[in-house]
């Protein structure tokens, strides 16, 4: 695992039982268009070289998985600053152990962006693979199917950008993604639009802030002391943060954020060879990109010395 400077890193995974079928969860997270609706990772996704911007997905006949199609990224608004660059994905949908799986690896084009090159991959392990009562969401035969991702990325080189990707951006990183698969577990199980979920999450935490602004507000007046007033307001919204979400509120506490103990867990936070296989979207050549807002310039760097083995 390459490291940021001399601290070593932890690669980035997150496990998320979801009460769906695997093609319906493989719609909702192969089509670009699905994809950048409930990941807040992205705001844009494009594929480049599919006309049809269909998944690259295999067919039956094919065993080493379909051929790797480039994609361009934006995170920002279309007008404006934002985080753009592009990547190459490939994904298996079907296999011999029922499972699917899907990889990329992506690069920024600009120097300022926290995650400069990275290497990831997805799992959709279905109830067949896995133990249902494990999760304890299979209930009543219901299908769910597990889905795992696991992910690292080189940050900044200047000094100093080691520490603040460590303490700051990788545990935002990491609550981020676990946010967004449980906002995708909503939308697959309860039809709950990423939009809306969204709304729903930002309400909650308009609701909480408001109950310890007015217990703060109350205390001051209560007192006739501003300092005890907000010490009232930090102690309420500290308690706050630890009453269970909403069942329509995307919430990252609901994912597993480390492999499970055991081979079951090894095997699920293991890269698949797919990703060995894939090249770096610098090694290929750079197709002009299918949106005028999105950037043309080819990142720079070695993608392929990235690994995902959990230490």
């Amino acid at each position: 695992m390459p490291g940021q400077g001399r601290r070593p890193t932890k690669p980035i995974y997150v496990e998320l039982s979801i009460r769906t079928d695997p093609d319906t969860l493989w719609e909702l997270t192969q089509r670009p268009w699905h994809h950048q609706r409930w990941d807040a990772r992205f705001s844009r996704i494009d594929y480049l070289n599919s006309p049809s911007e269909q998944p690259p997905e295999s067919d039956a006949k094919e065993r080493e998985g379909a051929q790797p199609v480039r994609f361009r990224y934006l995170l920002g608004p279309t007008r404006g600053p934002a985080l753009t660059g592009s990547g190459v994905t490939t994904a298996e949908r079907r296999r011999a152990d029922g499972q699917r799986v899907s990889a990329l690896r992506f690069a920024s084009d600009s120097g300022w962006s926290p995650l400069q090159e990275g290497a990831g991959y997805w799992r959709y392990l279905p109830s067949s693979s896995e133990d249902p009562a494990a999760d304890g969401t299979s209930a009543g035969g219901e299908p769910h199917v597990t889905f795992v991702t696991g992910y690292d990325y080189r940050s900044w080189r200047w000094r100093g950008g080691a520490q603040l990707d460590h303490w700051l951006v990788r545990p935002f990183v990491g609550w981020l993604t676990a946010w967004s698969f449980d906002r995708l577990r909503l939308w697959a199980e309860r039809g709950i639009p990423p939009e809306r979920a969204l709304w729903h999450g930002l309400a909650e935490v308009a609701v909480r802030a408001g109950a310890a602004a007015l217990a703060g507000a109350v205390d001051a007046a209560v007192t006739g002391q501003a300092v005890a007033g907000v010490l009232t307001a930090g102690v309420v919204l500290v308690f706050s943060a630890l009453v269970p979400p909403s069942p329509v509120t995307p919430a990252a506490r609901r994912c597993r954020r480390r492999p499970r103990p055991g081979a079951r867990g090894r095997a699920a936070a293991r890269a698949p060879r797919l990703l060995a296989a894939l090249a770096p979207p610098s090694d290929r050549p750079a197709p002009s990109p299918s949106r005028k807002h999105l950037s043309s310039r080819r990142p720079s760097g070695n993608l392929g010395t990235i690994t995902l083995e959990q230490p």
